[in-house]
């Protein structure tokens, strides 16, 4: 249950995310459904090759596509008044997409006996390879890439995952609050990574 639950979060969190960015750089119609759709299932996609799953599973999800299609076209028709708030609300559907899928991706590679290392990874793929994609779709430097800290909370569910710190439901949905919270904090108050300049300012 708290697999489906998750999966349904992240799905609607990132569709949503999709589509405001897409509404951000002023796509038609037919870019917003495309670059939600691509944002909700890239990250998934991209898990399963790399664990071993065949991507050909993603067809399988009839419900969510349903949720991802209808969680764009609310989104789409959003009156414009309330769509001028959307930077704000667009960072934390992320941050809500981020830690769902996160925690989802770790789940899916610890069910099938996979070591502590590809727990994380899938934690970290399934976490921001959605978002990675509709960035470059956007013609936008990656979130992951910058230094603010993005990707080292989807190391932390995966690493909580992995070492099976977290597996009963309640467990598993303060961790999803944890990390959303974290998240949230990070962007709120530019937390950022070190980072090192070649050139000379």
């Amino acid at each position: 249950m708290t697999w489906e639950v998750l999966s349904m979060i992240g799905t609607i969190a990132f569709a949503v995310s999709g589509a405001i960015v897409a509404m951000e750089e002023e796509y038609d119609i037919l870019g917003v459904y495309i670059l939600g759709i691509v944002t909700a299932f890239g990250g998934g996609a991209i898990r399963n090759l790399l664990i071993g799953v065949p991507v050909s599973a993603l067809w399988e999800q009839g419900l969510f596509f349903q949720i991802a299609l209808l969680s764009i076209t609310a989104v789409f028709l959003f009156p414009n008044n309330l769509l001028k708030h959307w930077h704000r609300w667009g960072n934390l559907f992320d941050a809500i997409g981020l830690s769902a899928f996160a925690i989802q991706g770790a789940i899916y590679a610890a069910k099938m006996n996979h070591p502590l290392s590809a727990v994380i990874v899938a934690a970290v793929l399934t976490g921001i390879g959605g978002g990675i994609i509709r960035d470059l779709l956007a013609g936008r430097k990656p979130i992951v890439l910058r230094s603010e800290i993005y990707a080292v909370w989807a190391i932390l569910a995966g690493l909580i995952i992995g070492l099976d710190l977290a597996s009963s439901s309640w467990e598993l949905y303060t961790l999803f609050v944890l990390v959303t919270v974290l998240r949230v904090l990070s962007y709120t108050f530019d937390w950022k990574l070190p980072t090192r300049r070649l050139r000379e300012q």
